[in-house]
């Protein structure tokens, strides 16, 4: 073999070579990056410190999804859904939940559907979670599956988020599911869990995505018996709500008229995208919401918004944490 003929096989064996080395590197690195959950890297959040005796409620700007926070005065706190699951949002919840001081964490799903449950997945490979709490109607969907296999991989305790259901603080504060009654659902968003949170006197309602229908259904049950959703000792009057979340992003179908009278709540948050497809929140809803004097919040215009419960009353502000 001549010289210039081994030059060039000697040359094409070291290009093979750093093909080879940089094919295995990349690879190295996608698989780091699926076993490491490289979120436990990014930032924290730069959140007001929580004072002491506050309850805290943060409403997450995360597009058109959900992801809300209930940070009681233990240091405690109940995640209630976890947003889409964009690359985007993931990045959002985990900063903020990195820059609150939780002791410990608790997560409920309020319902299948993915721009509520995406991110749990993630949120999971990054946090430590006491207890998952699931929706009462499941998804076969992959991404579904794909978070159950995370909470059973994880070990944590797994609860179905149905009626009376709660999360005691050793504060006094507490979160009770008022629905759905049991598990035997079959409508998703009808199925979704609703959330009352009280402390000192303050009562908060997160309504998850539940529609007229349910807010009928329940309208219907407390004309029986107006203590028909305590849980044990925990009291839930749902017309003493001060603040609503407003079920399922602003959409017409819910918040009603009958129901927005009897929560006749001083506050609504709307947690909605910019722009969004829907058109979320509806013209009707917000002028329902109008009517019964409800000041508005949007997270699509106001960012992250923050309710902090302190010697029985509240406050709101916005654009926390950006």
């Amino acid at each position: 073999m001549s010289r210039a003929a081994e030059e060039k096989k000697r040359r094409r064996l070291l290009r093979l070579i750093r093909t080879g080395i940089v094919c295995l590197t990349a690879f190295a690195v996608a698989l780091a990056f699926c076993i490491f959950p490289y979120r436990a890297l990014l930032p924290a959040a730069h959140i007001p410190a929580r004072g002491e005796g506050e309850l805290r409620v943060h409403f997450l700007s995360v597009g058109q999804g959900d992801c809300t926070i209930v940070e009681f005065p233990s240091g405690k706190a109940l995640v209630v859904d976890a947003g889409d699951g964009s690359f985007e949002a993931n990045d959002t919840i985990v900063s903020y939940i990195k820059g609150l001081d939780c002791s410990s964490l608790l997560l409920a799903v309020t319902h299948a559907d993915i721009d509520h449950y995406g991110g749990a997945r993630e949120l999971l490979r990054v946090f430590s979670f006491d207890c998952v709490y699931l929706p009462v109607l499941p998804s076969g969907a992959p991404a579904y599956e794909s978070f159950l296999a995370a909470v059973l991989k994880e070990g944590c305790a797994r609860d179905t988020l149905v009626r009376y259901d709660a999360v005691e603080d050793a504060s006094g504060a507490y979160a009770v599911c008022i629905s759905p009654h049991a598990a035997g659902e079959t409508e998703e968003n009808v199925s979704s869990a609703m959330l009352y949170v009280s402390y000192g006197g303050v009562n908060i309602l997160l309504s998850g995505d539940a529609d007229a229908v349910r807010e009928r259904t329940i309208l219907s049950e407390l004309a029986l018996s107006e203590d028909i959703l305590d849980s044990g000792r925990l009291r839930v009057r749902l017309g003493e709500t001060d603040v609503l979340k407003v079920a399922h992003h602003g959409a017409a179908s819910a918040s009603c008229e009958e129901w927005l009278s009897m929560l006749s709540p001083s506050a609504a948050i709307v947690s909605c995208g910019a722009g969004n497809f829907y058109r979320h929140p509806a013209g009707e809803t917000t002028a329902r919401l109008a009517a019964v004097g409800a000041e508005i919040y949007r997270t699509d215009e106001q960012g992250h918004i923050l309710l902090t419960v302190r010697d029985g009353t509240y406050t709101l502000q916005t654009h926390i944490g950006g």
